[in-house]
């Protein structure tokens, strides 16, 4: 389960998920990827099912990365406790992705299965997403 080694602060206040993602919104390392359509929380526990997913799908031919990671804590109090006495103690982490991010990328393999391990891995996100294409920089100057 992916989670921080260490943090400032474990219990952190939920914020607010608007606008689009600014960072992370551009296929770097892979020549595919699943970019997300609505802003949302993916737990570790998701990141990971839909991760072997797509290591299944390929049959661990090519090489998939993950680029979100979750850093925030959800914090629950346990069941039939009185109102008061503090915030409770974390539960599970969370990633917060907005509409642009691009969460994983595939390289090594050819489309068809690129696009077939992406469709199952969205399947285990509870975001909509959409099957990218790296675009290819033209070289200035070359007509």
């Amino acid at each position: 389960m992916l989670m921080p080694k260490r943090v400032k602060h474990r219990r952190v206040h939920r914020g607010r998920m608007k606008g689009v993602a600014t960072k992370g919104n551009t296929i770097t390392y892979g020549a595919y990827g699943l970019v997300a359509q609505e802003c949302g929380w993916i737990t570790s526990n998701q990141i990971e099912a839909a991760r072997i997913a797509m290591t299944r799908s390929i049959k661990r031919g090519g090489k998939v990365y993950i680029k979100i990671f979750p850093h925030k804590s959800v914090t629950k109090k346990p069941a039939e406790v009185r109102m008061g006495s503090g915030k409770g103690a974390p539960e599970y982490w969370v990633a917060v992705v907005k509409p642009g991010r691009v969460m994983f990328e595939i390289e090594g393999v050819t489309e068809e299965q690129a696009r077939e391990a992406m469709r199952l891995a969205m399947h285990k996100l509870p975001v909509k997403s959409k099957f990218a294409i790296k675009e290819e920089k033209a070289k200035g100057g070359e007509a």
